[in-house]
């Protein structure tokens, strides 16, 4: 990966697109972030959700899955991308509660499942992913290539006394 390039981190909540080479980089747990990258035009843009559905209460705002991947898409679209060339990586989803209540708790499967249906309607081919387990990420995109680097962050406790 280059390192010439500007280096931006995305906070959860947010998504960016850069149609300069550019380094996208953000650390997930349960959030899920989704890299889009147009093949043709060899740029990119990212977004980092922290669930997956905005109900129509409430501000419609990228936090949630379903707003966030629309916008992403918008944003790629209005900078030159069509569709047909759109690809996708799609990171996070852990599971980083100790609970046994999937259901009620699992939010980070919610939050892939919702990327894989929408990007699946957006007719947007996933061509990586590292969803699940139990551990973090911390993910680096590079706009210009389409390359992602993905580091699994440990769960390390350390007894402070």
């Amino acid at each position: 990966m280059e390192n010439d390039k500007k280096t931006f981190f995305l906070y959860p909540g947010q998504l960016v697109v850069f149609k300069e080479p550019s380094n996208i980089m953000t650390i997930l747990g349960s959030c899920v972030a989704v890299c889009l990258w147009d093949i043709k035009l060899r740029f990119g843009g990212m977004n980092h959700y922290l669930l997956p559905l905005w109900k129509v209460q409430g501000l419609r705002t990228p936090k949630f899955g379903n707003v966030a991947i629309e916008i992403l898409i918008e944003e790629m679209l209005k900078n030159g991308s069509s569709s047909k060339n759109l690809v996708a990586k799609v990171f996070g989803g852990a599971k980083v509660l100790n609970t046994s209540d999937d259901s009620l708790f699992n939010i980070g499967k919610k939050n892939s499942e919702i990327a894989f249906d929408l990007l699946q309607q957006y007719n947007i081919n996933v061509t990586a992913e590292s969803i699940g387990g139990i551990n973090g990420r911390k993910i680096l995109f590079n706009t210009n290539t389409g390359e992602v680097l993905m580091k699994i962050i440990d769960k390390t406790f350390v007894n402070p006394e």
